[in-house]
């Protein structure tokens, strides 16, 4: 139904007065609505539609995220957040000999509620990879600030002193916590590979009729988790498809994939999860992660024989609900984009896809006035 209307709307609009028509609608809207703030209040009120599904997405993330701090999960967003905003403040220069003051109480709730959930639960689902991390960073905290010089400081050390942590944290295992820049391993990357294979990364819409072996796609994704996250959320999920029917079934949503989808071996969905934030001002938050990430997950990819296709997802509310009962997503989870990944078959035509130039993307200490 939808591609019919699609279809029937791409038609019309293929027809020169018509495009005409509808194109110099849009620009005396656009400049009668743009002038000012609340000119464009009223345009929303009246086109409220277009925002209307990503609002209510913010708001129910934010419902959620304050439901999700006691309740059992594998991670802990709060957590995550704090522990890292330590981290930050350790890596600071100079340091300052106390810091964390206003939110270290906050950061000791989550984690003795995280404790407490992991030795009361018969199958605890909290990532132990995780509270390892949390558990190392508050050691080095205490290590670092000077608990003397401030009463919260000190309220906190004493609490940090009486929680038991059992058999949950191995002391010998590798410490997850700040080191020094001079002990990480340097890459033997040069300029040149990563140039090249940032050049061989290309949009693959043919591929081979071959399953893509699962361990490949698992080491691809320990690349993308590398990628800059905001206070280290890692606010997505990447869902994986290579059932052939649902692939087919998924792949079939989009328009983007119109003519290749039928021969996509293995789909990623890409989804964003808005509930790893309470303020809405960090609403565009999941598509700059994630997208970090998926970028690394191509190059990764690559590496691996594998190639891909980003397939484009608009913010269109049909089709969004279409995906959100597809694949069981909340409000609060938008998916970002999805992702088509197989062996690329030789034969198979690819766009060459000009850059811009370097003069026309690149700009030193521009300031427009």
């Amino acid at each position: 139904m939808l591609k019919r209307i699609k279809k029937i709307i791409v038609g019309l609009l293929s027809v020169p007065v018509l495009n005409r028509l509808y194109v110099l609608l849009n620009r005396i809207s656009t400049e009668i609505f743009s002038v000012n703030r609340i000119l464009a209040t009223l345009h929303s009120l009246v086109f409220f539609v277009t925002f209307n599904r990503e609002q209510y997405a913010v708001l129910r993330s934010r419902r959620n995220y304050y439901r999700n701090l006691h309740r059992s999960r594998n991670t802990h967003v709060g957590l995550r957040r704090n522990i890292h905003r330590i981290e930050k403040g350790s890596s600071m220069k100079p340091r300052r000999k106390v810091f964390a003051r206003d939110y270290i109480l906050e950061t000791l709730d989550f984690y003795e509620f995280v404790l407490a959930e992991h030795h009361n639960s018969e199958e605890p689902l909290i990532d132990k990879d995780e509270l390892k991390w949390a558990h190392d960073v508050l050691q080095y905290y205490f290590g670092l600030v000077d608990a003397k010089k401030d009463r919260i400081i000190a309220q906190a050390y004493e609490r940090y002193k009486t929680i038991e942590l059992g058999s949950v944290v191995n002391e010998n295992a590798h410490v997850k916590a700040p080191f020094m820049r001079k002990d990480s391993a340097a890459s033997k990357v040069s300029y040149e590979e990563i140039l090249s294979l940032a050049n061989r990364r290309r949009s693959v819409r043919w591929f081979k009729d071959e399953p893509v072996p699962r361990r490949l796609v698992d080491k691809a994704i320990l690349v993308a988790r590398q990628s800059p996250s905001a206070c280290n959320r890692l606010p997505y999920e990447f869902r994986i498809f290579d059932d052939p029917e649902l692939v087919k079934r998924i792949a079939g949503i989009p328009f983007g994939a119109a003519g290749y989808s039928h021969q996509i071996p293995t789909l990623v969905v890409v989804v964003g999860k808005l509930d790893s934030y309470f303020s809405p001002r960090d609403r565009h938050g999941i598509y700059i992660d994630s997208s970090l990430a998926s970028m690394s997950f191509m190059l990764a990819l690559e590496t691996l024989g594998l190639s891909s296709s980003v397939i484009n997802w608009p913010d269109f509310e049909p089709l969004e609900v279409k995906m959100q009962r597809e694949l069981g997503l909340d409000v609060s989870e938008r998916v970002v984009m999805l992702i088509a990944v197989g062996r690329a078959d030789s034969d198979g035509i690819i766009p060459f896809s000009q850059k811009k130039s370097l003069d026309v993307i690149r700009n030193y200490n521009r300031v427009d006035k």
